[in-house]
C-alpha cells in the first residue's frame, strides 16, 4: 500500500513539474517579444549592406562561369598574305558582223577561236546580255572648237538607237567629271538629261573623267559594258590621275570605249583660223566713200563702180599669242588622237574621226549599232585566276572559224586582285 500510495504521489508531482515549465517558458516568450523584434530588426538592418553585397558578387561570378569565353585570335604577321577569292571566269564581249558588216544573229560557240596568252581556251557559253551604257560627254571648250550643243544632239541620237532594256548613264567633264544621271533603263529621262544639264567649262581632265567612268561600273552586271566617249582628247593641265593610271582602271573593269572624235574637225577649223595672212576677195569698193559725196549719185557712172575703186588684198593677224595657243592646240590634237585610238582598239571598240559636223551627227548611229552587235562570250582559263601575280596583263586573240564573219572584241586584260 505504501509502495503504491508513493508511485502515486510521484505521478501527482510529474504533471504539475510540467505544467510549472510551461507556464514558465510561456512568460519568456510573451514578455520577451518585443525586445526579441527590435533586436531582429537592427541585426537585419545591419547585415542587410553585406548580405546584398555577398549575393551580387555570388551571382556575378556564376554568371561569369557561364560566360563562353572568346578564344585569343592570332596574331598577324607580316609574312601573311590577304586572301583573294576568285571567281574562275572570264567574260568577252565580242562583236559579230557578217560579210556586209551587219549584226550576225546566228552565232555559236563553234564559230569563235580564243587564245590567252597563246593558249587555246575551251569556251563554256555565247550569250546576249542587255548593255550598260556610259555617255561620257566632254563639255571643255578652251578654243572654241566643241560645240556643247552638237554633242548633246550626238549624245541623243545614240540613246535612241540603243535597244530597248539597255540601262545607261550620262556623266560630263571639264575641270571635273560630273555624273548628271544615273544607271535608268528609260530613254526619255536619259534624252532629257542630255537636253538639259549639259554645261560648258573652260578646260577638260580627260584622265579623272577615266577614272571616274569607272568606277560607275563597279556595280553594274559583268559583261556588257560599254563607255561611249565624245571627246577632243585634249589634256589640261591639274588633273589627279594620269592617263596610264585611268587606262588601268578602265581594263579592270573591261569596258569598250567608242570614241567619236573632234580632233580632226577641230584641226580643219583651226587651219583657217591659224593663217598668218588671209587672200582678199577680188571686190571692188569704194576706198574713200566719206569723202567722195558725188560716188553713190553720180549718174555718168555704170552701177556699182565709183571714182575713188579699192580692193581687198588681204588681212593679217597680229594676235601672236592666240596663234600659239592655237598651234599648241593643234599638236596636242594630234597626240590626244594617237591616244584616244590605243583606248578603242585596246577594249574592242572603237575610235570615229568625222570632219564635218553631219558626219559628226551620222557616227551616233555607228556607234549604237556596234553596242547592238555585241556578245559576251565565257571561259575558265587553262591558267588559273588565282595563281596569277596581282597586275598581270594576259594577252587575248579572237579569231573566226567560220568563212564571212568577222570577230571584234579586246586585246587583252589585266587580272583584278579579286573577282
Amino acid at each position: 500500500m505504501q509502495l503504491r500510495l508513493r508511485q502515486s504521489r510521484h505521478r501527482r508531482e510529474k504533471p504539475d513539474l510540467d505544467g510549472q515549465r510551461a507556464r514558465h517558458s510561456l512568460r519568456i516568450k510573451v514578455g520577451d517579444l518585443p525586445i526579441l523584434i527590435r533586436t531582429f530588426a537592427l541585426w537585419l538592418h545591419t547585415i542587410r549592406p553585406i548580405f546584398l553585397a555577398t549575393l551580387a558578387i555570388v551571382l556575378a561570378g556564376a554568371a561569369q562561369a557561364q560566360k563562353p569565353q572568346p578564344s585569343p585570335s592570332p596574331r598577324k604577321t607580316d609574312e601573311q598574305e590577304s586572301v583573294r577569292v576568285f571567281t574562275e571566269e572570264v567574260r568577252l564581249q565580242l562583236v559579230a558582223l557578217d560579210q556586209y558588216g551587219h549584226y550576225d544573229p546566228t552565232l555559236e560557240m563553234a564559230d569563235v577561236l580564243v587564245l590567252e596568252d597563246g593558249v587555246v581556251q575551251q569556251i563554256r557559253s555565247i550569250r546576249r546580255m542587255p548593255a550598260s551604257v556610259l555617255l561620257l560627254l566632254d563639255t571643255g571648250n578652251q578654243l572654241g572648237l566643241k560645240n556643247t550643243n552638237t554633242t548633246s544632239a550626238v549624245a541623243v541620237r545614240v540613246v535612241n538607237d540603243l535597244q530597248n532594256g539597255d540601262r545607261i548613264a550620262v556623266m560630263q567633264f571639264a575641270e571635273r567629271p560630273q555624273l548628271l544621271q544615273g544607271w535608268t533603263v528609260e530613254k526619255a529621262t536619259a534624252i532629257k538629261t542630255l537636253k538639259t544639264k549639259l554645261i560648258s567649262g573652260k578646260s577638260t581632265r580627260l584622265s579623272d573623267a577615266l577614272a571616274a567612268a569607272a568606277d560607275q561600273f563597279k556595280n553594274t552586271p559583268a559583261g556588257s559594258r560599254h563607255i561611249v566617249l565624245i571627246t577632243d582628247g585634249v589634256e589640261s593641265p591639274g588633273g589627279r590621275t594620269t592617263v596610264t593610271s585611268s587606262f588601268r582602271q578602265l581594263n579592270s573593269v573591261q569596258a569598250s570605249v567608242h570614241v567619236i572624235s573632234y580632233t580632226v574637225l577641230a584641226r580643219l577649223a583651226l587651219q583657217n583660223q591659224t593663217k598668218t595672212i588671209k587672200g582678199g576677195d577680188s571686190i571692188q569698193r569704194d576706198a574713200n566713200p566719206a569723202s567722195n559725196p558725188v560716188a553713190n549719185g553720180d549718174p555718168t557712172l555704170p552701177p556699182g563702180t565709183t571714182r575713188t575703186p579699192g580692193f581687198r588684198i588681204g588681212t593679217i593677224d597680229t594676235d601672236l599669242a592666240l596663234r600659239r595657243r592655237r598651234k599648241e592646240y593643234e599638236s596636242a590634237t594630234l597626240a590626244s588622237e594617237a591616244i584616244l585610238k590605243d583606248i578603242g582598239n585596246e577594249s574592242g571598240g572603237q575610235t570615229l574621226l568625222p570632219a564635218t559636223t553631219d558626219e559628226l551627227l551620222a557616227e551616233a548611229e555607228s556607234v549604237a549599232r556596234d553596242i547592238g552587235s555585241q556578245y559576251v562570250v565565257t571561259y575558265r582559263p587553262t591558267r588559273p585566276l588565282s595563281s596569277a601575280k596581282r597586275g598581270e596583263y594576259r594577252k587575248l586573240e579572237v579569231a573566226s572559224r567560220r568563212v564571212g564573219l568577222y570577230l571584234r572584241s579586246r586585246r587583252g586584260y589585266i587580272v583584278p586582285d579579286s573577282q
